[in-house]
């Protein structure tokens, strides 16, 4: 029998190719979006989706998309490592969440997936990747974004105990084709055009974004209620990334690392110069702080579970650019 499903945060990164995958199925989808939202990269399955305007911090919005709905998918949230936007941050990724749960009680909706982050998971600070039984740990950096992604977790578990159907999956950092907004892609496209002259000390675990996409949807089929599962690939170091970028595109190689408390200097001294698109947007303090840890993590379980696939992380890398280099948006 086909279902009503519900996807939030349709046009982000994964929200789009998520909903992608789940229009090829007979299920009827639905998604939010706010009338100013941009569609591009739903452009092609827009014939086969239904639209609903609303917006996750507007709870009677959200009562009214929820109505008749079986299963959610709530892949929407604001990522934004810095300290300017703490407020709105608490007020998508928290109260957002809050009312999504609500809803979805209210409503008599079967599951939920809530998509969070792997900084509501932790930091792997001896190198050794972590997995869903950590403690968090990501307190340790003053980061707004992880401490938001690690409280709606909690307000998860708690609507779990009321009885909603939720499970939670913690996607590493995505790469691949359609990252229109440059999420993850920021780092390939600064690669290419020589603006990130150094790399950080610190590592990531790479995941492409169709593993993600097909990783979500297995979580709703077989996924445990109240369960996390970290959907990761492969644990680099930026040194490593790096490198992988230079030889993909052919842009030069980056020799220079760059500790933590010799960026800090560096970044006060280019403050100062007015010419500041010389240099990769991702340079930020806060950014650079968490690219100084090694986010490695265990994936283990969503393979074991999900029957999660594994790819290496030059895959991942050259989806995205061949993708972005046939766009012309490098």
């Amino acid at each position: 029998m086909n279902k009503k499903i519900l996807v939030t945060g349709a046009t982000g990164f994964i929200g789009s190719r998520l909903v992608i995958k789940l229009a090829a199925s007979s299920d009827e989808i639905f998604v939010l979006v706010r009338k100013t939202s941009d569609l591009t990269s739903l452009s092609d399955v827009l014939d086969r989706i239904h639209l609903i305007y609303g917006d996750i911090t507007d709870s009677d919005s959200i009562n009214e998309a929820m109505k008749g709905i079986d299963l959610v998918y709530h892949t929407a949230g604001l990522t934004y490592m810095g300290d300017k936007k703490n407020a709105l941050l608490y007020k998508i990724n928290v109260d957002g969440t809050k009312n999504i749960l609500r809803a979805a009680l209210a409503n008599g909706v079967k599951r939920v997936i809530h998509v969070s982050s792997i900084t509501a998971v932790g930091i792997a600070f001896d190198k050794k990747p972590v997995n869903e039984s950590v403690v968090w740990n990501f307190d340790s950096i003053s980061l707004e974004y992880a401490r938001t992604k690690h409280i709606a977790e909690v307000e998860v578990a708690t609507a779990v105990k009321k009885g909603l159907d939720c499970v939670i999956v913690n996607p590493a950092f995505v790469f691949g084709a359609g990252d229109i907004n440059f999420n993850a892609g920021r780092i390939i496209k600064d690669v290419y055009n020589r603006k990130l002259p150094f790399y950080p000390l610190g590592g990531i675990c790479v995941v492409d974004v169709e593993i993600v996409a097909e990783t979500i949807i297995a979580a709703m089929e077989k996924g445990r209620t109240g369960e996390r599962y970290i959907i990761g690939g492969e644990n680099v170091s930026y040194k490593q990334l790096a490198d992988t970028i230079s030889r993909i595109t052919g842009a030069p190689k980056i020799h220079f690392p760059l500790p933590f408390w010799m960026a800090r200097i560096l970044k006060s001294i280019l403050d100062l110069y007015k010419n500041k698109n010389s240099i990769s947007k991702l340079f930020n303090l806060s950014m650079f702080r968490v690219a100084s840890e090694y986010l490695y993590f265990d994936s283990s379980k969503a393979i074991r579970e999900l029957n999660m696939r594994f790819e290496p992380h030059e895959h991942s890398i050259r989806n995205a650019y061949e993708w972005y280099r046939d766009r012309n948006l490098l």
